[in-house]
């Protein structure tokens, strides 16, 4: 009865690692050196700093990702112009239909004149964000 009591006792509790970590060292770091590990280990993207240590002592890759705000920023804002673009599409068709419905054919006409001088506009400042996010993409994104 007592050997069945051992067996249980063993059975339980955690399993032992095949090869333990057992030496451990210390180190010191002055605050300007203790930023520099932390932003890092930080840029790394690793959870455990322990983990960080190893893989600079023995020469692993470290992977950093960097983000740039300015660049996300700079695509949401695009995206909600797109979006809004799509919806002036939408109501350019809605207009011209309205125009031939309710007015005459000349009124209509001049409406539509007028209306394509905007569009013109429009398009002309749609070339600019074209332009201009191409060479955000050059400056920013090619990095």
């Amino acid at each position: 009865m007592d050997n069945q009591k051992k067996e249980q006792i063993k059975k339980s509790g955690r399993k032992p690692k095949v090869d333990p970590a057992r030496h451990r060292y210390s180190i010191s770091l002055n605050d300007k050196e203790n930023d520099r590990f932390l932003s890092l280990f930080e840029k790394s993207g690793m959870k455990v700093m322990a983990h960080f240590i190893t893989a600079c002592m023995f020469d692993r890759t470290i992977k950093t990702v960097k983000i740039d705000m300015n660049a996300v920023d700079y695509h949401t804002r695009l995206t909600n112009l797109y979006s809004q673009f799509r919806s002036i599409g939408v109501n350019y068709n809605q207009i011209v239909k309205i125009l031939y419905r309710n007015f005459s054919e000349k009124k209509a006409a001049a409406y539509l004149f007028k209306l394509e001088n905007q569009t013109a506009e429009l398009a002309e400042l749609c070339r600019k964000i074209i332009d201009l996010t191409r060479e955000f993409e050059k400056k920013h994104l090619e990095k």
